[in-house]
């Protein structure tokens, strides 16, 4: 079993959108022998295996990320597909959540993209080693050294560059090993048999000797023995290379750069073997868990089949036979027909079905151990649960989930759609942390909020098809916020007296805004010193304080970014109460949240766009009319890269403006970047329709 646990490899590809990872998964299973047909993304046949849902193979993207199994070379493969698309962004971190580690796949044109750096730091807040592999180099514009240069300047790694290309574009044929000076062709009609020589065409010579000797100096940072072999002029052994390499990955200190074109079936198999060479078992990645009685104390987990389970719900999916829950196990077995207990809620729920998934395929199986990616059948849970067996207490962390930053309202034309409405919407929220869905009091409209348009216009045509029904959908609206501007104190005395004990709570304090890039909203410090608020009473003031933070004062947005500061206080032995101090910081965050300056925050959008040389000027002009702040160019093979930072407000029917403007040859991604200060003049319009909205829904 140790055995087994030391050749068992959890990886996730990720990448911008559109760089080939779906390709790329499409050969990684058919040179495992998972597949014996390879499909594309797009075109004819059924569709690449991993996008299996109708709307993925109609748009040629991913949208929820596919889990798998394939073997390599005696080792065992458990396999995620991630989306691109930003829109989709809690697919790939939930993934990297429960990964060991992850191939980061760039296009040989583009390099480094939006969304790469978007991945990147979803990787390093997981602390995710990786390999990365340059795709597409049989593109016209193809430039693995600039993509090596992106990898070190922009994502700040330390990539270094283990194959040199044969050929380029039309050209390509192959890569040369750094290491071993060996050229590498992939020969048959797939690319599948594989033809090493020792001879390696005598123009790259130069070129292979010169990238060697900087592979082998990063790769010498990890391993004195192999420094003072270089600097004696002698050659480190194979085993001496390949550990280094392996501690440099695992230290997340080493990115090895692979190269080839997945579409032309070039290259894969090398970066495979890396993966099962370089990216780590379940045993050597550190993985804790908290005490649920203590969230202060942390265990160390232990990739062991034979330690007490600990499991986790990392993904949800609704399937007619009931709920597919997908679990990475990170120590003890799972076993079919076993009792499980559910942290969060403490549960005990008994495990019917356990699967193995290949896609949107499965294989029934009786037990799976630590460092196994299952799925369980029929389990009630949701996505970040924990689960063990009842002899340990502890619960694992759950995943940063990104706030959504636009919404939808939505309404049926028949009365009997909206039930039918009504559980595809409760599905996707189980399913989807990022989606989220709200009535609005005044109105009654039922709103839907997401990470974006496409975001939000997927699960709507998922209503049409998977539920057959006729969903109206209202104008997008922006998901403004507020935010204190000023440090400002408060002191404030709740007291009542009506026969019998009464209601009193002083709190006294001040609140002041947060850090601008803290990914906190809301931050609560207990600062009383001797005892002037009882113990008891804290959580009560905090709960008071945080009831607050769902309507500001300007336009009834949530506000963001406050720190309370809780620095005195009274109480009463009798009059006191959780009850009185709830009541009591509510009525003083309100008044001082007031006091503080408010203003209207909206979400700033990161747009990049792709456009060819003779269109930038008319791209650039109409971003800077969506009061758009150009942050940079940058020219990529044929075309012309645009980033920009503008509002959300202002990007609404962005992709038809854009068609209109470029003939239809510039495409765009957007993601959100950060909350700014609203211009006054768009605030007070925020103001006035936000008015306006709630005195007609009265």
């Amino acid at each position: 079993m140790k055995n087994e646990l030391l050749k068992t490899r959890n990886i996730g590809i990720s990448a911008h959108i559109d760089s080939g990872k779906t390709t790329l998964s499409e050969r990684i299973l058919f040179y495992s022998g998972r597949i014996h047909k390879i499909e594309e993304v797009r075109g004819g046949g059924d569709g690449a295996t991993m996008d299996h849902m109708e709307l993925e193979k109609e748009k040629g993207i991913t949208i929820t990320s596919a889990a798998t199994t394939v073997s390599w070379k005696d080792h065992k493969i458990n396999l995620i597909d991630t989306p691109g698309h930003v829109d989709f962004t809690v697919e790939v971190e939930r993934s990297l959540r429960v990964l060991d580690g992850a191939i980061l796949v760039l296009c040989g044109v583009a390099g480094v993209q939006s969304q790469s750096i978007t991945v990147d730091r979803q990787m390093k807040r997981y602390r995710v080693p990786r390999l990365a592999f340059i795709n597409k180099l049989d593109r016209t514009g193809s430039n693995p050294d600039k993509v090596v240069r992106d990898l070190c300047e922009k994502l700040h790694l330390n990539a270094v560059a283990f194959e040199v290309p044969i050929g380029l574009e039309s050209n390509l044929e192959g890569v040369i090993d750094l290491y071993t000076r060996k050229a590498i062709y992939f020969r048959g009609t797939q690319g599948e048999t594989i033809e090493e020589t020792d001879e390696i065409p005598a123009k790259y010579q130069d070129e292979v000797e010169e990238k060697r000797m900087a592979m082998l100096e990063a790769v010498s940072m990890f391993d004195d023995e192999i420094m003072e072999k270089l600097l004696e002029g002698e050659e480190p052994t194979a085993a001496q290379f390949h550990a280094a390499v392996k501690k440099g990955v695992l230290a997340n200190e080493l990115v090895p750069v692979y190269m080839g074109s997945a579409f032309k079936n070039k290259g894969v198999q090398v970066m495979l073997d890396a993966v099962v060479r370089y990216l780590p078992n379940p045993t050597e990645v550190p993985n804790k868990a908290k005490k649920v009685d203590d969230e202060t104390q942390f265990v160390d987990l232990k990739a062991s089949p034979s330690e007490p389970l600990v499991a986790m719900a990392f993904k949800i999916t609704d399937e007619t036979f009931g709920q597919l829950t997908y679990t990475r196990i990170y120590q003890g077995t799972l076993k079919k027909g076993m009792t499980i207990v559910n942290s969060r809620t403490g549960k005990n729920i008994r495990l019917g079905r356990l699967l193995r998934m290949h896609s949107n395929d499965r294989e029934n199986i009786d037990e799976a151990y630590a460092g196994d990616i299952v799925a369980m059948v029929g389990i009630d849970c949701a996505s970040g649960d924990t689960f063990t067996d009842g002899n340990v207490d502890v619960t694992l962390e759950s995943m940063f989930v990104a706030e959504p930053v636009i919404s939808f309202s939505v309404s049926c034309k028949e009365s009997a759609d909206y039930e039918k409405m009504s559980k595809a919407l409760q599905r996707f929220m189980k399913e989807d942390p990022t989606f989220r869905v709200h009535t609005d009091e005044e109105s009654g409209e039922t709103i839907i909020s997401g990470m974006g348009e496409l975001h939000l216009e997927i699960y709507i045509e998922r209503i049409k098809r998977e539920y057959k029904a006729e969903v109206l959908v209202g104008p997008p609206q922006v998901n403004y916020r507020e935010a204190i501007t000023k440090l400002t104190e408060f002191n404030y005395t709740h007291k009542k007296q009506t026969g019998g004990s009464g209601q009193f709570a002083v709190v006294m304090g001040d609140i002041e805004p947060m850090e601008a890039n803290s990914e906190a909203t809301f931050e609560f410090n207990n600062l009383i010193k001797g005892g002037n608020i009882p113990s008891e009473y804290i959580p009560a003031v905090n709960k008071g304080c945080s009831d607050v933070m769902n309507e500001g004062p300007l336009a009834a947005f949530p506000v963001v970014g406050v720190r309370v500061n809780l620095r005195d206080g009274k109480y009463h032995d009798v009059d006191s109460s959780d009850m009185a101090f709830r009541i009591a910081a509510r009525a003083a965050m309100r008044e001082a949240i007031r006091k503080a300056a408010p203003q209207i925050l909206e979400p700033m959008m990161k747009v990049e766009v792709e456009t060819p040389e003779e269109y930038q000027g008319s791209v650039i002009g109409d971003l800077s009319s969506r009061r758009g702040i150009i942050g940079g160019m940058d020219s990529r093979g044929e075309v012309n890269v645009v980033n920009a930072t503008v509002p959300l407000a202002e990007m609404f029917g962005y992709s038809t403006a854009l068609r209109s403007l470029t003939a239809g040859k510039a495409t765009y991604s957007m993601e959100f970047e950060r909350y700014e200060a609203a211009p006054n003049n768009i605030a007070k319009d925020v103001m006035e329709k936000r008015a306006e909205k709630l005195k007609n829904d009265d």
